[in-house]
């Protein structure tokens, strides 16, 4: 008896589910896979952002010091404790840089952004 897990292909994972598309109707028509469910139509009013992982086109590896990423895990541990927000270490990251270039776009010179890298 082999002990390999037998894993399904990529085809039976990303199949059409409906009966009326065929073979030769999924392959002409390009499909669209959201990673964002659509909100609920009670929560139609106030749009709740994802709290599951998004997948993302790119990837960009950062080297930061042991005392960085320990600050790191506290906010996200923080977040999580105090205020409910459930987030990984990428969110939180990926949330700090879109409100760093926002405030580098508003302000130019007078941004904290190029005040701390001038003083480096």
């Amino acid at each position: 008896m082999s002990r390999r897990v037998s894993l399904p292909a990529a085809d039976d994972l990303f199949r059409p589910t409906s009966a009326t598309a065929g073979p030769s109707a999924a392959a002409s028509a390009p499909r669209t896979v959201s990673a964002v469910p659509d909100p609920a139509p009670d929560a139609a009013d106030e749009q709740r952002r994802p709290s599951r992982r998004v997948r993302h086109d790119e990837k960009m590896t950062v080297y930061i010091s042991s005392d960085e990423l320990m600050d790191l895990e506290h906010a996200r541990l923080t977040l999580r404790r105090h205020h409910g927000i459930a987030a990984d270490r990428g969110r939180v990251v990926r949330e700090a840089i879109a409100l760093v270039l926002e405030e580098f776009e508003a302000h130019g010179d007078d941004s904290a952004l190029v005040r701390r890298l001038r003083e480096q």
